[in-house]
């Protein structure tokens, strides 16, 4: 029986619009990347007349894993989707081909007497939860804001977009705090050198049953969330770089509904600190940082397993197991070098460590190690072919258990944009 704590907020949604509509030099790969802080004060200045903008791209990804993976992620590297044991997906060696990353976007910009209206809608055909595997819509941003204020789906203030190196795989580096979320939003200070903003954000958390999963008291367990997730963010800006900071808090509850002699309610607290930087290191080069630190904020990662695990009470007969927010710290350091204006590589590390409690099963998901390396080349504006290496390494909780991955992908990418109205 498994403690569900249930939901997995889909959280992911929100801005990145404009980095893609910009022209490019040396094209970035996934799209992901740099993105100017989603705010309306640090976009450039607004446009005396309405305006309206069709951006995206059309991408198609070629490779080989030499391992094996979760069949519905058979073209990413997903460290949590790595066998769990020897085999579990089949043999090795498998390749892979597709067009789920291609997107498509629209944004507009309308002056009123409060500012510009901004808004933004944006999908790709990369299928994730009960689409996995899928090539299907999937939307990330459906954001409006007006001056400071802003409502939607966007990246939650706890993510750095720009930490985000300039990689062909579409998941990414398994230490960054990555997500988009419904949220409302308040960004007092934007402007040149600083911004902070607040939110109210939609809650969600995962729960881990373990060693206890297939108990039937614990099917009865219904999660609650009584409070929206908090989440704030501070960047300064200088010659350098940046240096950000972002926090989020959260509330969990769960009910016991079950009429027995257990009363397994509870409730825990989750919290995050994300740091992170971009630092100019030269006229090349650019470092990606970032550390996070936290407990049950699984869900706000790229790629964690749970929020929440089971933690034993011996000796408590009412309430003999309980629910604790899992610890987690992450990295993730990367350098992103421009080799000329056609030509680029980004090469880094990313990890993440999960605390895992008493109570989970000894295959649990416990670390993960990713690593990449990449040859981008434009040979015109806005088209890009590229190759890139990919490694990573799932270890497990108690059993001393590892499997690794090891990818090769090659991809073409040939962005779009038409922008009517303006000036």
């Amino acid at each position: 029986m498994s403690v569900r704590i249930a939901i997995r907020a889909v959280a992911r949604g929100a801005l990145l619009v404009a980095c893609v509509a910009v022209p490019v030099t040396a094209a970035r790969a996934q799209g992901t990347g740099p993105s100017p802080e989603p705010a309306a004060a640090t976009q450039s200045a607004p446009d005396a007349k309405p305006s309206f903008d069709i951006y995206g791209f059309a991408m198609l990804d070629m490779g080989h894993n030499f391992t094996q993976i979760d069949p519905d992620w058979y073209d990413t590297l997903r460290l949590t989707k790595l066998p769990a044991v020897k085999d579990e997906f089949g043999k090795d060696n498998s390749t892979f081909s597709g067009v789920r990353q291609s997107r498509l976007g629209f944004k507009s910009s309308t002056p009123t007497e409060l500012g510009d209206l901004k808004t933004t809608f944006e999908f790709e055909l990369f299928g994730t939860g009960v689409d996995s595997g899928q090539t299907t819509f999937r939307l990330r941003h459906a954001w409006g804001e007006l001056g400071h204020f802003g409502a939607g789906q966007y990246w939650s203030p706890f993510t750095d977009p720009d930490a985000f190196p300039n990689s062909l795989e579409y998941w990414g580096p398994t230490g960054l705090a990555w997500y988009r979320n419904v949220q409302v939003r308040w960004t007092p200070v934007s402007d040149a050198h600083k911004t902070f903003m607040v939110a109210l954000e939609r809650p969600g958390a995962s729960g881990d049953g373990g060693v206890y999963a297939d108990r039937i008291e614990l099917q009865n367990i219904k999660p609650r969330f009584p409070v929206p997730d908090f989440s704030a963010a501070f960047k300064e800006m200088a010659g350098w770089g940046y240096l950000r900071i972002a926090g989020q808090l959260r509330y969990i509850k769960w009910d016991d509904t079950l009429a027995d002699a257990f009363d397994l309610s509870g409730s825990t607290t989750g919290w995050g600190i994300n740091l992170s930087s971009n630092v100019n290191a030269g006229k090349h080069d650019v470092l990606r940082l970032a550390f996070v630190s936290g407990a049950g904020i699984q869900n706000a990662m790229n790629d964690s397993p749970v929020d929440v695990g089971i933690k034993l009470q011996p000796g408590n007969t009412v309430t003999p197991i309980t629910g604790e927010a899992v610890p987690i710290e992450a990295v993730s350091l990367f350098l992103d070098h421009s080799w000329n204006a056609k030509t680029t590589t980004a090469i880094g590390y990313s990890m993440q460590d999960n605390h895992n409690t008493d109570g989970q099963a000894p295959d649990a998901f416990h670390i993960g190690h990713y690593m990449l390396g990449n040859v981008l080349y434009s040979p015109v504006k806005n088209a890009m072919v590229g190759g890139e290496f990919q490694w990573g390494r799932r270890e497990n909780n108690s059993d001393g258990f590892h499997s690794d991955g090891v990818k090769i992908q090659f991809s073409f990418k040939y962005n779009f944009s038409v922008k009517l109205g303006g000036q």
